[in-house]
């Protein structure tokens, strides 16, 4: 690794540990020449998650988008920003444990659904109202006797 201050191609490694729940390596190297410190980090290389929209598009499975359904479903219910934060981490790995890098948006809702259900029956509904395309009432009240 070359120094990032002065160019130099010979660095040394003074300290390496784990981060990211052992995703990721931290190392603290030194320079013999110029005597400066830095930080590099090493994580191995993940192929994207591709989401086949319904108009056959296909864009890179976005964290954040997850994030704002959830939350969306989850408003005024005492779902907190970490139970959301452990969802998405559940479904992403749910994602990158199949043999394909990539997914319906429907399967992505699919398991998001399961995620709300185990954690919020109304979340859960309200997610499911906009998922499955609730028109009619009788879709709100089918719904709610599947979970009883």
């Amino acid at each position: 690794m070359n120094c990032l201050f002065c160019k130099n191609a010979d660095t040394e490694v003074i300290e390496t540990r784990l981060v990211d729940d052992g995703v990721a390596i931290r190392r603290r190297r030194s320079c013999p020449k110029c005597q400066k410190r830095f930080t590099t980090y090493e994580r191995a290389e993940e192929f994207p998650i591709l989401v086949i929209k319904k108009d056959g598009k296909r864009e890179r499975f976005n964290r954040d988008k997850v994030r704002l359904g959830l939350q969306k479903a989850c408003e005024k219910t005492v779902v907190t920003a970490a139970q959301i934060e452990e969802m998405i981490s559940q479904i992403e790995h749910e994602l990158k444990q199949r043999d394909t890098t990539e997914a319906d948006s429907s399967v992505i809702g699919s398991l998001i659904a399961k995620q709300l259900k185990s954690v919020d029956k109304i979340a859960y509904i309200r997610f499911a109202s906009v998922f499955k395309r609730f028109v009619e009432l009788d879709d709100f009240q089918k719904e709610i006797k599947k979970l009883s």
